[in-house]
């Protein structure tokens, strides 16, 4: 057997339970190196892993998951936001340390499978957690391959096995023995609603990644070249399977025609023959989801089995449309983006709100106009709001911050990292610990 793979799931949380009970008394530095030892091992391995799960997944661009692997590593926090916090008074010393939950069962998506497990399990370990993975069945090669690599370089670099385990066949039962598992102590669900829904129902502490639908919004002040380009590239990206991506844009009529331009200029065919719409629609639209054959392809791809002619090599289709048009009000997973024209900055907040359907997850606006951009971001209301640049910047995309694969907008944590998977525990020494 692989190192952390096993036959069942019982026997995987069994293992990493074994593991945790010895883990959790090591030092911090034992998490540094565990840690480490996985950032220094999986870097040679990027363009593999990004051409793999590209092979697998079928879905995306391999460009666009070397950044996201990149991300993974080079941007997920360890150890070192950890700090205790101290408090002194008359009366003594508090101090809250994070203290771990224990053995986490985690569910990773078909989208960010890689780089998920990879993100995730530096989280989880720097935490003192020890996790169970259960992966999509549509991406179990390249997740499994990844959990055995985790393996490897921590027992190089540590002593410890099966910090980081799964299962060699996943499945949808699988993921209702994990979550039903007496030695599981919390669930961390990057997946679909109906999951999350199973975590939060579960009675074990859940961090829940709900859906979202993340409107681009434009007012009639903003740079439209910047805009024009961040949008364009950013829904482009990785053919629109994160949950960040933008899934409309949403623009005052003054500025909408420049705004299509300068989008076109950036890789985006814009569709404006109502029979080439109708094809698109026709093809792309499954009832009220998207049709999976053609979620994460390429707009090429799509065009081709649409039988709609266009010039180049497009990234990207884009349409006017109105705001109950499909692809407004379904997150349509495609290098597709519908605009939606508005009158106004209060018809733009309106129709944000609308479209965004109180998910509360990801949503941007393009802007000049300080007053606008705080309103916005205060009546969106979103875990992750974004000014004046693309929607993944929100992910940690291009060095924009912490990496952020799973953020919890169902359970309201929001963006995470390790400090998110753990317990706050609260010490009280009394008549003492001042040095004032």
């Amino acid at each position: 057997m692989s190192k952390g793979i096993f036959k069942t799931v019982d026997e995987a949380i069994k293992a990493a339970k074994v593991a945790e009970d010895k883990f959790i008394h090591e030092p911090i530095a034992t998490r540094v190196k565990a840690i480490e030892a996985m950032k220094d091992g999986f870097r040679p391995y990027l363009d593999q892993m990004a051409k793999e799960t590209h092979e697998e997944t079928g879905m995306g661009t391999v460009e666009a998951k070397l950044a996201k692997l990149n991300n993974a590593i080079y941007n997920t926090p360890g150890p070192e936001i950890l700090m205790p916090d101290v408090e002194t008074g008359d009366g003594g010393m508090i101090m809250y340390e994070y203290a771990p939950y224990g053995v986490i069962g985690a569910v990773t998506p078909s989208t960010n499978p890689a780089e998920t497990v990879i993100s995730n399990a530096i989280k989880f370990l720097a935490g003192g957690n020890t996790v169970y993975f259960s992966v999509h069945p549509g991406a179990k090669k390249i997740s499994r391959w990844a959990v055995e690599k985790c393996n490897e370089f921590i027992y190089e670099a540590t002593g410890y096995e099966n910090l980081v385990v799964s299962i060699e066949q996943p499945s949808l039962e699988a993921v209702d023995q994990m979550m039903t598992h007496p030695l599981i102590d919390a669930l961390v669900v990057t997946g679909g609603p109906v999951l999350v829904k199973q975590a939060m129902e579960s009675g074990k502490k859940a961090f829940g990644a709900g859906e979202g639908n993340v409107p681009a919004m434009v007012d009639a002040t903003a740079d439209i070249e910047l805009a024009g380009k961040n949008i364009a590239e950013s829904a482009a990206f990785d053919n629109n399977i994160l949950c960040t991506s933008e899934k409309s844009c949403l623009v005052e009529k003054a500025v909408k025609d420049q705004l299509i331009e300068e989008m076109q200029k950036h890789k985006a065919l814009l569709l404006t023959d109502q029979k080439d719409i109708d094809k698109l629609v026709n093809l792309t639209v499954d009832g009220n989801k998207p049709a999976r054959p053609y979620i994460g392809k390429d707009a090429t791809f799509i065009l081709d089995e649409a039988g709609i002619d266009y010039e180049g090599k497009p990234e990207l289709i884009i349409l006017e449309a109105k705001k109950d048009h499909p692809f407004v009000v379904i997150e349509m997973l495609m290098p597709i983006l519908a605009v939606v024209t508005v009158e106004d900055f209060e018809d733009l907040l309106k129709v944000g709100l609308e479209v965004e359907r109180n998910c509360r997850h990801t949503a941007t606006i393009h802007s000049q106009n300080l007053v606008h951009m705080n309103r916005a971001a205060h009546v969106m209301n979103t875990s992750i709001f974004v000014v004046n640049g693309p929607s993944s910047a929100g992910t940690g995309v291009g060095d924009t911050g912490a990496s952020a694969l799973t953020i919890c907008t169902a359970t309201g944590e929001g963006t995470t990292t390790a400090k998110t998977f753990t317990r706050r525990r609260r010490l009280n020494a009394l008549e003492g610990f001042s040095i004032r």
